[in-house]
């Protein structure tokens, strides 16, 4: 249950180090991961045919989606243009509408919000792209000269825009009032201190690891999520009788791991665990075993429930319970999908089933307009990064066959993520040439593939919150965590060299 964590234990250990020096660098191997990746590649040859899984993923129409001009092009406009009246930036992406007067714009937020350190996640995902697998940028040529490396979309100019969106991160990794430092922080600043040797940003790091360790009660074994719930339903405000914990904690808890290997801290790594593990018992449901499994799995099942209040003198279960799930009883499919990237087998395969190609947003929701389901995208991606994560782990514990299972599992989850939630309003890369004085220049621009069809989000059909009781509910939108994991997947199939 807890091989994604240890595997990302075991991947921290090592220094990266710097390769942005060298324009041609594929980047550097941890060896643990070296070994994980050359044990995948073995391990995804058939019997019937010695084609490495590789090459028979670089033939796939529909994951080629994952590294498509149309990608670099929306993130590229949006970190562009969002600087506008808002450098350094005081609001940052969260969600595209998919109808009404600003529909396929993305609406700016507070900084603070626990989803800013997506977008900043997303551009430096691009960068990693750009420094270590130059090979999947290499746009097909439409013009004479009209190359990406031509289109003036250097590694310098993107890292640019990286730190310009990045900057205002450092300064909240001292926060205590939040759990969410991991979400805020980590996407963009651990990738700029890999790909850079940027030492600030590991300090960074260090130090939002130990402000989120500030929230950690020994009493009960867990970090506090949330100081309260103030919903129309529900309102839970005494932090001396309450102990608030949700299932996203469990992805914040890599920062950890990570700090504790950079910081030589032992402290924030037990930490971590003593969380993960109290989870496992005040969060995971024992759902039913089917007669036949889906997935290839044959031990027990669970599900999860969204929020448990816990007793913060004893860390006991008082009240399970949904913020943004439909029930306290169902199965949020976004929070299955965060447990999923924290403990290694869950029922989302099971429930996810042959009737939905892109996950419900919950499991048990009623379904209330067939023509028009609430979906979410992002679960799904979320889901996918986790079980590559999984198929991974499983490989070093001499699992291949099993392994093999939840590798095609993210893969055909992708593939139905970029058939029915790609948006169909595409981007490109352009020239726009201008005059000054005797000279003629040329500028990058992004245009719409077909004039006048725009959407800045890659995905549709995610939902940041449909429950009844919310203050603010939307669903069916782009969701900027949808594209950074959803950019993320495409980086991970290239770093185990899938891709």
């Amino acid at each position: 249950m807890m091989a994604q964590l240890d595997l990302h234990f075991r991947v921290a250990e090592n220094d990266p180090g710097s390769i942005f020096a060298d324009s041609t660098s594929n980047g550097l191997k941890d060896p643990v991961v070296t070994g994980v990746c050359e044990n995948i590649e073995a391990i995804t040859r058939s019997d019937k045919d010695s084609v490495p899984q590789s090459e028979l993923l670089s033939q796939d129409i529909t994951l080629q989606e994952l590294f498509a001009e149309n990608v670099f092009a929306k993130v590229w406009r949006v970190a562009n243009r969002d600087l506008e009246n808002n450098n350094p930036p005081t609001a940052y992406p969260e969600f595209v509408p998919q109808s009404g007067a600003v529909s396929g714009r993305y609406t700016l937020r507070e900084a603070d919000l626990w989803t800013c350190g997506f977008f900043p996640g997303t551009l430096y995902s691009l960068l990693e792209r750009v420094s270590r697998y130059p090979r999947a940028v290499a746009f097909p040529r439409r013009n004479e000269g009209e190359q990406f490396q031509d289109l003036k979309l250097s590694r310098e100019n993107l890292l640019s825009l990286c730190r310009t969106w990045a900057e205002p991160l450092h300064a909240m990794t001292g926060r205590t009032d939040t759990h969410d430092l991991g979400f805020i922080a980590e996407p963009a600043l651990r990738l700029d201190w890999e790909l850079t040797g940027n030492n600030r940003s590991l300090n960074s790091l260090i130090t939002a690891a130990n402000s989120l360790a500030t929230r950690y009660d020994s009493r009960v074994g867990a970090i506090r999520s949330w100081d309260l719930i103030n919903k129309k339903d529900l309102k839970i405000i005494s932090m001396e009788e309450n102990f608030i914990v949700i299932i996203d904690s469990l992805c914040n808890l890599d920062l950890l791991f990570y700090a504790s290997a950079h910081s030589k801290s032992n402290r924030l790594a037990v930490m971590a665990k003593r969380h993960a593990e109290t989870l496992l018992r005040t969060h995971l449901r024992h759902e039913p075993r089917p007669a036949t499994s889906k997935s290839g799995y044959e031990g027990q099942l669970y599900s999860t429930c969204h929020v448990a209040n816990l007793d913060p003198r004893n860390g006991n279960v008082k009240r399970r319970m949904t913020a943004q799930g439909y029930a306290g009883s169902s199965t949020w499919a976004r929070g299955q999908a965060w447990a999923i990237l924290g403990y290694s087998q869950t029922v989302f395969l099971q429930r996810l089933g042959s009737s939905h190609k892109v996950p419900p947003w919950d499991f048990d929701a009623p379904v209330e307009d067939p023509e028009n389901p609430v979906l979410d995208s992002s679960a799904g991606a979320i889901a996918a990064n986790g079980m590559l994560l999984i198929a991974e782990a499983l490989v070093t514990n001499n699992q291949p066959t099993l392994s093999r299972k939840f590798q095609d599992a993210a893969l055909e989850l992708v593939r139905n993520l970029l058939r029915y939630s790609l948006a169909e309003e595409k981007a490109k890369f352009t020239f726009a040439s201008y005059q000054t004085g005797f000279e003629k220049s040329s500028a990058l621009v992004v245009d719409d593939e077909e004039d006048g069809k725009s959407f800045d989000a890659i995905l549709k059909n995610a939902t940041a919150n449909n429950n009844a009781g919310a203050n603010r509910r939307y669903w069916n939108h782009g969701l900027v965590y949808a594209d950074y994991y959803f950019v993320r997947f495409g980086n991970e199939l290239l770093r185990m060299g899938l891709a």
